[in-house]
């Protein structure tokens, strides 16, 4: 039977992708008591990734949709972990680093796609505390990449 998660997803149009097995020495995520740790997710759909620094606001919206596609590829990594995205009780924070070129200074507005993808899929549970960085250059030159925290029963 699909959960009340899933079928939110199924009414998005999002289908989860399978979630990705770790690039280097680290563990895709660790559980400490009811606390659900989950390593940075690259901006990856269908296998490529979406590359390049951010600069100018021409760029916001494709980093806003970078964005929104960690924050997919974390859900996906819920699920590996929970099995059920019915146990997620809180989305307690999300950490997103943007590639963004020396005078870029929307890093927020960026991130805003994954935070506002994590509201629309858990609601008032998906409301959370959020740091958004920029870098000066980021794995395999993704243009987003977003750690998140989530406590669970």
């Amino acid at each position: 039977m699909t959960g009340t998660v899933e079928a939110k997803l199924a009414t998005l149009g999002i289908t989860l992708p399978a979630a990705s097995a770790p690039a280097a020495n680290y563990v895709p995520f660790v559980i400490s008591g009811n606390l659900l740790w989950i390593s940075g997710q690259i901006a990856m759909a269908d296998g490529k990734l979406m590359t390049g620094k951010l600069a100018g606001e021409a760029d916001i919206e494709a980093g806003r949709a970078a964005a929104r596609q960690c924050g997919i590829n974390l859900i996906a990594q819920i699920k590996a972990a929970l099995g059920d995205l019915d146990r997620v009780q809180r989305v307690v924070k999300l950490v997103g680093f943007v590639n963004s070129a020396p005078d870029f200074t929307d890093q927020p507005k960026v991130i805003n796609g994954a935070s506002d993808l994590f509201v629309e899929v858990f609601g008032d549970a998906g409301r959370h505390a959020r740091s958004a960085v920029g870098a000066a250059a980021l794995p395999f030159d993704v243009r987003v990449e977003v750690e998140a925290v989530i406590a669970f029963a």
